[in-house]
């Protein structure tokens, strides 16, 4: 998974299940150990020690950022026709609910339970606002600029795959996408039109970009659905901050994009990409 493709809400996420985890071994409840009596040698249990509350509230909420973030990684992928995300929301706040009554049962709350709590509430809020708050939307981490701008249309010059995701051009070979190298846009999922019997160029087939457009590189903003070319409403794949694409053809505001492993999708929204 591109960790650029994760957002604030995905990190704030992580960090609670994370603290979370680690209240799981901690005490449950607190001593009150009477005076003149040596209490040190007194075992507090922790979660691990309860199987109900250890499933119900601490996993529970690890696995739902799990999901989260399992989501996030592989968009569209459903089960019992509720996305991964969905589930790993409802497991968050199913944690936070277990958590509440729990501590509230409880005459004497140890350490595990009010930093599980407090966990709890982080990762219930982070999971349910993600999607809803601008700032948690946010790319967790920006992406790097090129190193020089490049012409429109161009490859830009990058060799052996190093550098701002740009894919490998080999000496004497062909770069990824369809681009030879030198860096000259080259046939993209098409053969090159053939003359007819007339001596007129034939129209390019497959899917070839029509009239002047030429195939250039970009980079999305922020996280993006790549949709399939048939119309379906499921998206196909995510486009990532911080790794370019190519753009093989346009069709009206949108684009047919091609991910780094073949897979040929519409980008709806093309607002606020940078061209390589």
């Amino acid at each position: 998974m591109n960790i650029r493709s994760l957002t604030r809400g995905d990190g704030v996420v992580i960090g609670a299940a994370v603290v979370l985890f680690i209240a799981s071994f901690l005490g449950l409840s607190s001593i009150d150990c009477p005076s003149g009596l040596d209490c040190s040698n007194y075992d507090v249990p922790n979660a691990w020690d309860s199987l109900g509350l250890l499933m119900s509230m601490f996993l529970a909420g690890v696995i739902g950022a799990a999901l989260i973030v399992l989501a996030r990684a592989v968009p569209g992928r459903r089960v019992a026709g509720l996305d991964l995300g969905q589930f790993g929301v409802a497991f968050t706040v199913f944690s936070l609910w277990t958590a509440f009554w729990t501590i509230i049962d409880v005459s004497s709350a140890g350490a595990g339970l009010i930093l599980g709590l407090l966990a709890a509430i982080v990762l219930a809020a982070g999971a349910v606002a993600s999607p809803l708050v601008p700032a948690l939307k946010a790319p967790l981490m920006g992406a790097p600029r090129p190193q020089a701008p490049q012409p429109y249309g161009a490859q830009p010059g990058v060799t052996g795959g190093a550098g701002y995701g740009y894919p490998g051009v080999q000496p004497g070979g062909t770069g990824g996408y369809g681009y030879p190298a030198g860096g000259q846009p080259g046939p993209v999922d098409a053969q090159q039109p053939q003359p007819d019997q007339h001596g007129a160029p034939a129209t390019a087939q497959h899917g070839a970009p029509a009239g002047d457009f030429a195939p250039f590189w970009f980079a999305v903003p922020v996280a993006r659905p790549l949709y399939a070319e048939d119309g379906s409403p499921t998206p196909i794949a995510e486009l990532a901050p911080g790794t370019w694409y190519l753009a093989v053809e346009q069709r009206g505001a949108a684009l047919v994009a091609q991910t780094q492993d073949g897979r040929r999708g519409v980008l709806q929204d093309t607002t606020g990409i940078q061209r390589g």
